[in-house]
Formats: C-alpha cells, structure tokens, sequence
C-alpha cells in the first residue's frame, strides 16, 4: 500500500520549534496536509512522543517515535522506534550523555513538555538542543540496540549534517541510508561518495506551515511500525525522486 511520509517533525519541547507545534496541533496539521506516516523527532528528548502518536492516532495518521539526536561531532541522526515504550530507554540513554547546559528561553525558546490534550505538563530546563557525548560511530548499532533505525539527517545541508561535518560519506560507518531536505537540488544526489546510497526526504518542520503536504511515499505490505522500520532498513524500495 502507498502510504505518504515526513519522519523528521518537531515539536514545542525543540527549543527552536514553535510553542505552536503542539502534539495535538502538529497531529491535526499533519492529517490536514494528508500525510499517512509521521513521526516526532524532537532534539535529544522523546519526552512528547506518547502525546503526539496518541494525538496522531486520533485522527487516524500512523506515528512512530523519534529523536534527532546531536552527536559529539554536532552532527544530527534521526533515530525511529515503533513506539513511545520502545525509545523510552533509548531517550534515557541520551539524557544521561547531554552536557548539564541550561536552557535560556529568551535565547532559545521554551522547552515544553504537553499531552495529548495540548496541556502543559512541565517544561525541560537543560537545554536539549546541545551535542552529546555519543559518537557518529556508535549511534547505528546503538540505536540497533534498542530496536530503533538511525540514518543521518538532512546531508544536504552546511551545518549539523554529516557531510558538513566530515566533508564525505564514509560507509564504514554503517548507515543504510540518509536524509536529504525538501529543497535539495536532484544534482546533489550523482556525488560519487554517495553513488548506491538510499534516500528519504522529510520536512524537518519547526513551525506548522512547515508541514508540507503528501509528496513523497513508502510502498508498505502493512500499515504498522515496524513495517516502516523495516521498509528504512531496506526491506522496500526507498529511492530519491
């Protein structure tokens, strides 16, 4: 089944994201913009994960649970867990590795953690948006460890991407595929380093309006976590258009 994706969204706990991308809100403004598959990808937390799949599940859109962690080389992973449970332990894993930075909201923005009824149930006060210790070379088989799939996010861009950081793809380092930016120019993609490599394209929305509408697919034999966790891994086609 075809089955429309963005897997990068953030919401009001990123503090570069909007106190408007409320779980609920953001749910809403993704079934509007006729999306099937979503997932919450917050910086270091998944701590509105549960709120967001539960609102995502009321208007009948799938959701998976996400981070985009920041590595120690400040290089941004998305990591996907079919549900809230599951990448609990993972996200306790990475709030142990964040630097005891705190967060300044006139600076950054606020750090809200809300339910799936958009209440507010606290706000984080160590900023998440900071590196952690854990290294690019650990975070596949890392987040392997926990049952998620991990690939690099937005390569395309200059900064917190893996190739403006390293200047290359080395496959050494075990990913299977990575993220390229809604607005990616298609020459990008002949680079002979990323010659066979496959690619998602996701919206990285931190605002509502930056939710864009169905444009890019996944062919699913079931509509279900893990048959996308298993269709990223490359149990599906996944290729650039």
């Amino acid at each position: 089944m075809k089955l429309y994706y963005d897997l990068h969204l953030h919401s009001c706990l990123s503090p570069c994201g909007s106190d408007e991308m409320t779980p609920a809100d953001l749910a809403a403004m993704c079934a509007l913009a006729g999306l099937d598959v979503v997932a919450l990808t917050d910086h270091n937390t998944c701590g509105n994960c549960a709120a967001f799949c539960q609102a995502a599940r009321e208007r009948g859109v799938l959701a998976l649970a996400g981070m985009e962690l920041c590595t120690q080389e400040d290089i941004h992973v998305v990591c996907l867990f079919s549900d809230p449970e599951q990448a609990a332990p993972f996200a306790a894993y990475v709030a142990e590795c964040l630097p005891p930075i705190p967060n300044d909201p006139a600076v950054f923005g606020r750090q809200l953690y809300m339910d799936g009824g958009d209440n507010i149930l606290g706000e984080e006060e160590r900023l998440l948006a900071g590196s952690t210790s854990i290294p690019l070379e650990e975070v596949p088989a890392l987040v392997s460890s926990f049952g998620g799939f991990a690939f690099p996010a937005h390569i395309d861009r200059p900064s917190f991407s893996l190739l403006g950081v390293l200047g290359l793809w080395d496959p050494t380092l075990g990913f299977q595929l990575a993220e390229l930016s809604h607005n990616c120019p298609p020459e990008f993609v002949r680079r002979p380093d990323l010659a066979g490599l496959r690619f998602v394209t996701d919206s990285d929305a931190h605002y509502l309006d930056q939710v864009w509408g169905a444009e890019h697919s996944m062919d699913l034999p079931e509509r279900s976590p893990q048959a996308v966790l298993n269709w990223l891994s490359g149990a599906g086609p996944v290729r650039f258009t």
